[in-house]
C-alpha cells in the first residue's frame, strides 16, 4: 500500500511520528467474479496494523476509497478481524478509520459473511479493549452497525453516516433532513460523540486514547501535576453548567465530553483527578458562552435520551473498572408525549447500570434532589458508595410548595405557607437528609475537588461480588 494514500496520512497523523507497523500489507481480493481478476486491490482496500498514541500500544485499521471505494470484501473483512484478534490478545484498543461505499456487491456471500466476521469480533472485544472509530467519508448500511458496536464514533463534517440514504426514506429528501449528516447524527440520533474537520478528530481521538485503560484489567492514570487541595472557589457560580463545573474540579481543567451535542441536559465524559481517569455523569440546567452567559437553559429533569445517554456511559466505565462521579439536580422527569413514550424504561435503563456497577461511586448534590429521578442519579439507594451534598441542596419527594398543596389541601393561603416551610425545614433539608444516613458529607462548594478526590482514594480497593447468574435482563 502507497505510503502517499488518504488512508495511510491518516494513520500517520493519528500516530506517533513513525511508529505505524503495517500488517498484512500483500493481501489482495481472491473472487474473480466480474472480471474483479483485472481490478488491482491492494490490501483490499484497508490498511491494517499498529503503533502507538502517546506511546500507548493501539491496533489501527484504515479503510482506503481509492481502492473499490474502500468496500468490504471478504479478504478486506478477514484483515480487519484478525487485527480485532491481535488486539484482544495483547490488550490494547482497536481505531477504526472508515471511508467506505459499504459492501462489496461482487463478493455478495462472501463480503456479507465478513461483515458478520467484524461484529462477531467487536462482540467479543466489547468491555475488553476499547473501540474507537472515526468517519472520514462515506459509511452506510451494515458499516453504520459497526460505528454503534464501537465505544467512541468521531465524524469528519463532511462525511456521512446511515442506515437508509436520506433519499430512500419515504416522503424524505436529503434537500429536507439530511440523516446521514454530522450533525443530525450527532445532535439528534445521538451516534456520534464528537463532529470536526479531520485534524479535530483525529486530536480527539488521540486526547480520548491518553485518559482509557489499554484493556478492562490496566488502570488509567498518569502523574497529577495539579493541586489536590485547590479550592474551586467560582464552582457554585458555574454549576449550572455541568461541564463547566466537571472542569474546575478535574486536574488542570481536564475534561473530555462524550456525545456533547446530543442530550446536552445531562454532561457524559471523562476528568481527572488525582491522575486517575473518572467517569463523569452530570445534570445541567445551561450551557454559558465564552462570557459567562447563558445560551441555552434545559429543566431540571430527565429525559429519555439523558437517561439513555448516562445508562451507556456508566455500563463502559464499569466495564473498564473507571470510577463514577454524578454531579446531581434533578426534580422529576420530562413531560412530553415523545418522552412518556420511552422514559419508563430509559429511566429503568439507567438505574440498572448504576446499581449493577461494581466501580466507585461519589455523587454529589449540588441543587434539588427530588422524586424518583434522585433515585435514578445514582443515590445512596441505588449504590453510592459515598454521597456528598452542598450547604443548599434540597432532598426529597418533591418541592416544599407542591406538597404543602397537597397536605394542605382546602386549607388558607397562610396555614399553606406555614405548612411548606415545615416541611421544608423537616423533609426537605439536606440536615434532615444527613441525619438518615442518606448524606455522607456536606461540604462547601469551593471544597468539592478535595473531597472528592478523598472518596475516591478511599474507594481504590473497592471489591464488590454479586449474585450468581449469567446477567440481568434490564
Amino acid at each position: 500500500m502507497s505510503t502517499t494514500s488518504q488512508a495511510r496520512q491518516r494513520i500517520d497523523s493519528l500516530l506517533d511520528e513513525n511508529s505505524f507497523v503495517e500488517i498484512g500489507a500483500q493481501i489482495t481480493a481472491r473472487n474473480t467474479d466480474f472480471n474483479m481478476k483485472q481490478s488491482k486491490t491492494p490490501s483490499d482496500g484497508v490498511i491494517t496494523g499498529y503503533g502507538v498514541i502517546g506511546g500507548n500500544l493501539v491496533f489501527v485499521y484504515s479503510q482506503d476509497a481509492s481502492v473499490m471505494g474502500g468496500s468490504v470484501g471478504e479478504m478486506h473483512a478477514k484483515k480487519v478481524a484478525a487485527l480485532y484478534s491481535m488486539a484482544v490478545k495483547m490488550g490494547a484498543p482497536v481505531i477504526g478509520l472508515l471511508d467506505s461505499t459499504g459492501l462489496r456487491l461482487e463478493e455478495s456471500t462472501d463480503a456479507l459473511n465478513g461483515f458478520g466476521t467484524i461484529f462477531a469480533k467487536m462482540t467479543d472485544a466489547s468491555g475488553v479493549v476499547p473501540q474507537i472509530t472515526g468517519v472520514f467519508g462515506n459509511c452506510g448500511g451494515a458499516l453504520s452497525i459497526l460505528t454503534s458496536m464501537s465505544d467512541f464514533t468521531f465524524m469528519e463534517k463532511s462525511s456521512t453516516l446511515f442506515i437508509n440514504s436520506p433519499d430512500a426514506i419515504s416522503g424524505n429528501s436529503k434537500d429536507k433532513c439530511d440523516t446521514s449528516a454530522c450533525g443530525f447524527q450527532s445532535e439528534e440520533a445521538g451516534n456520534v460523540d464528537f463532529c470536526g474537520d479531520e485534524a479535530a478528530v483525529l486530536e480527539e481521538i488521540r486526547a480520548l486514547v491518553s485518559l482509557l485503560p489499554g484493556n478492562n484489567e490496566e488502570e488509567a492514570y498518569t502523574e497529577c501535576t495539579d493541586d489536590l487541595n485547590r479550592a474551586c472557589t467560582d464552582l457554585k457560580e458555574c454549576a449550572a453548567d455541568a461541564s463547566l463545573a466537571l472542569s474546575r474540579i478535574s486536574d488542570n481543567g481536564v475534561l473530555l465530553e462524550t456525545r456533547r451535542d446530543f442530550a446536552k441536559e445531562m454532561v457524559t465524559g471523562f476528568i481527572q483527578l488525582n491522575g486517575a481517569t473518572v467517569g463523569a455523569v452530570a445534570n445541567r440546567t445551561a450551557v454559558f458562552d465564552e462570557n459567562g452567559k447563558e445560551k441555552e437553559t434545559f429543566d431540571a429533569a430527565l429525559t429519555h435520551a439523558g437517561c439513555e445517554k448516562a445508562a451507556r456511559f456508566v455500563r463502559f466505565c464499569d466495564a473498564f473498572s473507571i470510577p463514577v462521579l454524578t454531579l446531581t439536580n434533578v426534580n422529576g422527569f420530562a413531560a412530553t408525549k415523545c418522552s412518556e413514550k420511552r422514559m419508563s424504561k430509559a429511566a429503568a435503563g439507567l438505574t440498572a447500570a448504576f446499581a449493577k456497577a461494581t466501580v466507585g461511586k461519589v455523587n454529589v448534590i449540588t441543587g434539588e434532589a427530588f422524586g424518583s429521578a434522585y433515585i435514578v442519579m445514582n443515590s445512596k439507594a441505588t449504590g453510592a458508595d459515598i454521597t456528598i451534598a452542598w450547604p443548599d441542596a434540597k432532598i426529597g419527594t418533591m418541592d416544599a410548595g407542591m406538597a404543602a398543596k397537597i397536605i394542605c389541601d382546602g386549607k388558607s393561603a397562610e396555614e399553606m405557607d406555614e405548612c411548606a416551610k415545615q416541611y421544608s425545614d423537616l423533609q426537605n433539608n439536606v440536615q434532615s437528609a444527613a441525619q438518615r444516613g442518606y448524606v455522607d458529607q456536606i461540604v462547601e462548594p469551593a471544597d468539592t475537588r478535595k473531597y472528592v478526590i478523598g472518596a475516591f482514594e478511599m474507594l481504590a480497593t473497592k471489591c464488590v461480588t454479586g449474585p450468581d447468574k449469567k446477567h440481568g435482563t434490564v
